[in-house]
């Protein structure tokens, strides 16, 4: 649910003729979280979970939140860079929530190499179609609709942080 939520906020902002720019965002957010995914469930990196299942719903707020942001400064030269590496930095984090899930399947596996790679091709799949879907209803909003897509972008967003609340009220560490 989080890791979809994550990737409807990713990709609310932008449009099909925007695909090669959700195509490269989806990408840099899987390597990231492939990246600690490994490190974590081979144990090179111990994380405390409970504090990743709290910085997860945080990384959902804040990609929201800089939806809202841009769409009232468009123009920002900075946007770009900051959304890619902003899409690293949760990525790391997504893939270190995903470590405890991705053990419990592979309980047994031998090589772990390749579970890592299936699971991650599965998960990237899974990714793109989420963010076709995404696209497509905001293709369906934008044109059949006649909604502006700055007023999308805002209201998603708007309704994605409203959820995100109760998961960050749950997972509170302190």
């Amino acid at each position: 649910y989080d890791h979809m939520l994550f990737l409807t906020a990713l990709a609310i902002p932008f449009s099909f003729k925007d695909w090669k720019k959700v195509f490269i965002l989806v990408s840099i957010f899987t390597i990231a979280h492939c990246v600690s995914l490994a490190l974590s469930a081979s144990n090179i990196i111990r994380v405390n979970t409970d504090l990743i299942e709290f910085i997860i719903p945080l990384t959902i707020l804040a990609t929201a939140i800089s939806n809202i942001y841009f769409e009232y400064r468009p123009g920002l030269d900075s946007k770009k860079y900051l959304l890619g590496v902003s899409t690293m930095i949760f990525g790391f984090v997504h893939g270190f929530g995903f470590s405890n899930y991705f053990n419990m399947i592979i309980a047994g596996e031998v090589e772990f190499t390749k579970a890592l790679l299936s699971f991650a091709t599965g998960i990237e799949l899974a990714q793109l179609l989420i963010i076709l879907f995404v696209l497509s209803l905001s293709y369906l909003s934008v044109s059949g609709l006649n909604i502006k897509q700055s007023t999308k972008t805002i209201f998603i967003s708007t309704a994605i942080g409203l959820m995100t609340l109760p998961m960050l009220l749950k997972s509170w560490p302190f």
